[in-house]
């Protein structure tokens, strides 16, 4: 479970630093399933679940919400 976190941290960064030639609605979906893995493992993690799951099913959500949102931004 340590791994998780160094894991996590790479993945956001990698993914963060590939945002620049992005849409707002492209940006939104990437944001908000980055934001979504992290709030969705940190939930699991308190609740005593899987973190591997919270954070796909936080993912899915964000990416959704996030993408809705980058959609009314253009």
């Amino acid at each position: 479970m340590k791994h998780t976190g160094w894991i996590m941290s790479i993945v956001v960064a990698a993914t963060l630093s590939a945002c620049t030639n992005m849409n707002p609605q492209q940006q939104g979906t990437v944001s908000g399933a980055a934001i979504g893995a992290a709030a969705g493992a940190g939930i699991a993690a308190i609740s005593g679940g899987s973190g591997w799951t919270g954070a796909a099913v936080g993912a899915v959500a964000g990416g959704v919400a996030g993408n809705i949102k980058g959609g009314r931004a253009q």
